[in-house]
């Protein structure tokens, strides 16, 4: 089973129609604020000396950061928009970049192939992804980490559509990132409470470490202050006695 068309194309389409920019999408914050922190908590259970696989990379900005923490660390994107806008902005070729269908498990064997053990990160794609998605997402995620990997996602909670919707109702409508993801589709999808946590363990995967965080967003609010969205994060790592991906 692969993405739905629907998917592919809403996020080849948000890419396609987008500079690539650090900063221009909604989502696409500083990594100051979003993957440093996170590598933070990951370190503490990663074995550092292993490549990182950043799943659903977009334009690169979280990757090149993490590319500067690992030996070696690769973004992949389901949009070939959105791999390109990457590659261009890596002006030091400090990472790499690829296409790939996170629900395409065949390709994702042939990634892990060749990286071998890796640690990944996955931030902000399950809730995102189609329901019927989300389980290959977390069999992915296992399937790069094999035994000595780790795995840092975080997820929005259900409380973040409350935040959202406070944007989308400033007064003359919401702001144009906001537009551009309202154009393209890319709703954020209701994520029930546990349905994280049950995908991870359905995938086979161990919760090593969790808490809560403020998933920090490209937009301000008008007072200044920065756009964040309550959510849940996970260290995970391969359970014991099941194969990864099994």
């Amino acid at each position: 089973m692969t993405a739905s068309e629907r998917y592919v194309r809403a996020w080849e389409g948000f890419w396609a129609e987008n500079t690539g920019e650090p900063g221009e999408p909604f989502w696409d914050a500083d990594p100051t604020l979003t993957a440093a922190p996170h590598t933070e908590l990951l370190a503490a259970h990663a074995d550092r000396t292993l490549p990182i696989v950043d799943l659903g990379c977009g334009n690169g900005t979280q990757t090149r950061y993490l590319a500067g923490h690992f030996p070696r660390a690769v973004g992949v994107d389901i949009s070939a928009s959105a791999v390109a806008h990457a590659r261009r902005a890596d002006h030091d070729a400090v990472a790499e970049f690829e296409q790939l269908n996170l629900t395409d498990l065949v390709g994702v064997r042939r990634l892990g192939d060749r990286l071998g053990e890796a640690n990944v990160y996955l931030r902000a794609v399950l809730h995102q992804s189609d329901p019927a998605d989300r389980a290959p997402v977390a069999a992915a995620v296992a399937l790069l980490l094999g035994r000595r990997g780790r795995g840092f996602v975080v997820e929005p909670t259900a409380a973040a559509k409350a935040v959202l919707q406070q944007v989308a109702e400033r007064p003359g409508g919401p702001p144009e990132k906001l537009r551009q993801v309202r154009k393209h589709q890319l709703r954020p999808a209701e994520v029930a409470p546990g349905e994280v946590p049950g995908l991870l363990r359905g995938a086979g995967l161990e919760i090593l470490d969790q808490g809560a965080t403020d998933l920090a967003m490209s937009e301000c609010h008008p007072d200044g202050t920065r756009v964040a969205l309550p959510a849940n994060w996970f260290v995970v790592a391969a359970g014991e006695g099941r194969r990864p991906g099994s």
